[in-house]
């Protein structure tokens, strides 16, 4: 299973940006699929998730302004973020946990100016 993230860059504060994650290998519509985030010197945490049914769960600093999705047909999971604060500056990982192995995207980084 590979994880290819795209979409970071910089943006201003308040802007928007969608990152997308392509997932090739395995059954992509089977898989629970999250975004997470590291800022450097400080441990990577959980953005958001999506379960294979759709279901989604945010972490307390993301609810209202992000939102997880996904679209199986083309094997993808996106995160898109609105109202960016400095503090969402980070490089964002997508990432898969299957039965005995752990996949990550190699990350794409974000960087929101004040």
């Amino acid at each position: 299973v590979q994880l290819q993230a795209s979409g970071g860059g910089l943006v201003q504060a308040g802007g928007s940006l969608r990152l997308s994650c392509a997932v090739s290998g395995g059954t992509f519509r089977r898989y629970h699929m999250g975004w997470y985030r590291q800022v450097p010197g400080e441990q990577r945490e959980s953005v958001a998730t999506i379960t294979s049914l759709g279901s989604t769960n945010y972490a307390t600093s993301a609810k209202g302004r992000f939102t997880i999705s996904r679209d199986n047909a083309r094997n993808t999971v996106y995160l898109q973020m609105n109202s960016l604060k400095p503090e969402d500056t980070a490089v964002y990982y997508c990432h898969t946990l299957q039965p005995g192995a752990s996949y990550w995207g190699q990350g794409t980084l974000v960087t929101v100016s004040s």
